[in-house]
């Protein structure tokens, strides 16, 4: 009876994969810090050469790794979101819907100015990426339900009253006052209090 001369793979073919899958995910990991890195700096569409050169890593492996677009941006969302979602989520002490809702925009200015520059960059390519597209979309839904859920019936039942409130509540608002209109923090905070203040004057309890 003749022998099987399949090959079978030993320990040093096993060892040699390990070796070059943890090599690969260490190079992306260094990929994704680059890009947070120097999209928190300002630079909201970096260059391969630009991330390869912070990164460390050889222009090859940015060309490769980013033929996975969503993948990579799915890792820095998960970073971004790490840092900012304990902050978004901690529960409101305001005594009355009131109080709460100017605690949320007291908030937002927080959370949307950590993310600004990074949601600026996933607005540029969101068109580009069915991630990116999606991701923004459940980002809407949670601006929204976060501020429904403060809410009274008698407002929530008045849609175009909520939409109004949504509307400066919003981070396209923030961006618009922080990178267009390029106020301070606290200018674009007063601003958006103030909207929020004008419309609260016209709602009755």
């Amino acid at each position: 009876m003749k022998r099987s001369m399949t090959p079978v793979s030993g320990p040093k073919d096993n060892s040699a994969a390990d070796g070059r899958r943890a090599r690969s995910e260490n190079s992306r990991a260094k990929i994704v810090a680059a890009m947070l890195h120097l999209v928190g700096k300002g630079d909201i569409a970096p260059s391969a050469a630009r991330v390869a050169e912070t990164a460390g890593v050889g222009l090859r492996s940015v060309f490769r790794h980013f033929a996975d677009m969503d993948t990579l941006y799915s890792e820095m969302s998960q970073v971004i979101e790490a840092q900012v979602l304990p902050m978004a989520l901690k529960p409101l002490t305001g005594a009355s819907w009131r109080d709460r809702l100017l605690e949320i925009t007291q908030r937002r200015a927080l959370v949307f100015e950590a993310i600004l520059p990074f949601r600026i960059s996933a607005n540029i390519k969101r068109f580009q990426s069915e991630f990116l597209m999606q991701d923004y979309r459940r980002m809407l839904r949670l601006e929204r339900s976060s501020l429904e859920a403060v809410l009274p019936p008698h407002v929530l039942a008045d849609t175009t009253l909520v939409d109004a409130l949504n509307v400066p509540l919003s981070f396209q608002t923030w961006r618009l006052l922080r990178h267009d209109q390029e106020l301070t923090i606290a200018e674009a905070r007063a601003v958006v209090v103030r909207l929020i203040e004008a419309i609260l004057a016209h709602i009755d309890d």
